[in-house]
């Protein structure tokens, strides 16, 4: 029995040494992209495979055609518009919370409760960028709480103005495109700084399936939807 206790107990001390650092190690990674920009993320380095694998079926050589859309831009050249309209469409209280929405995350669960199926997340902004920076696409419960420390650490390591302008260069707006100004210019034909209104309603829209939709398309769900996020854009606050 002594000996049995003592096992579980090595084995719990083990687990949470890896678990500690693992967490250093995601910390680490935060506090450079505070100050650095990121060259690639893990959801590019997930598509660029991807890209790959189907470029070289074609017979195609990929270092030659298995390249992404990708191109930062700083804060300041991403229109006023676009950082409205990702707001008001995916985070209203993004400059309230300190990485998780709790008010979103109750709502929610009342939500799916009622329709007896998941239809509806409360992901913030900080918990997209954290999954975008370095997780995976997958929906486990473990990945959901890794996804949460990382949003905090976001948080509490740089400013909201920071936070947005790494989404807004990362996010995936199209087939193997990220961020605002390769998405401007894929489907409108404008840089970042240039978007009006209803293009930035548009690409904010179509953040949830970016790859459904391809240069400008609509559909009358999607037109709704941005008529929505025009109406809320009026009142979102940005850092």
């Amino acid at each position: 029995m002594r000996i049995a206790a003592k096992l579980v107990g090595a084995v719990c001390v083990v687990v949470v040494a890896v678990v500690l650092v693992v967490q250093l190690w995601f910390l680490a990674q935060v506090l450079w992209v505070a100050h650095n920009d990121p060259v690639r993320t893990a959801f590019m380095q997930a598509r660029s495979e991807t890209l790959r694998a189907r470029v070289a079926l074609e017979g195609k050589d990929p270092m030659r055609h298995a390249r992404l859309a990708v191109r930062w831009v700083p804060y300041g050249q991403i229109s006023i518009h676009l950082k409205r309209a990702v707001i008001a469409a995916e985070d209203a209280r993004f400059l309230e919370h300190g990485g998780l929405d709790w008010d979103a995350i109750h709502k929610a669960i009342e939500k799916n409760q009622r329709r007896g199926r998941v239809v509806t997340g409360a992901s913030t902004i900080s918990q997209q960028l954290a999954k975008n920076l370095f997780l995976s696409g997958d929906r486990s419960w473990l990945r959901k709480a890794q996804e949460a420390a990382i949003a905090w650490m976001l948080e509490a390591s740089m400013s909201k103005r920071r936070i947005l302008e790494l989404y807004l260069n990362v996010a995936e707006w199209g087939e193997d495109v990220f961020g605002a100004d390769a998405a401007a210019r894929r489907h409108f034909g404008v840089p970042a700084a240039a978007l009006t209104a209803p293009q930035a309603a548009w690409l904010a829209a179509v953040l949830p399936s970016p790859r459904r939709y391809t240069r400008g398309h609509t559909t009358p769900y999607l037109a709704q939807r941005v008529d929505v996020i025009l109406t809320r854009m009026r009142s979102a606050r940005i850092p």
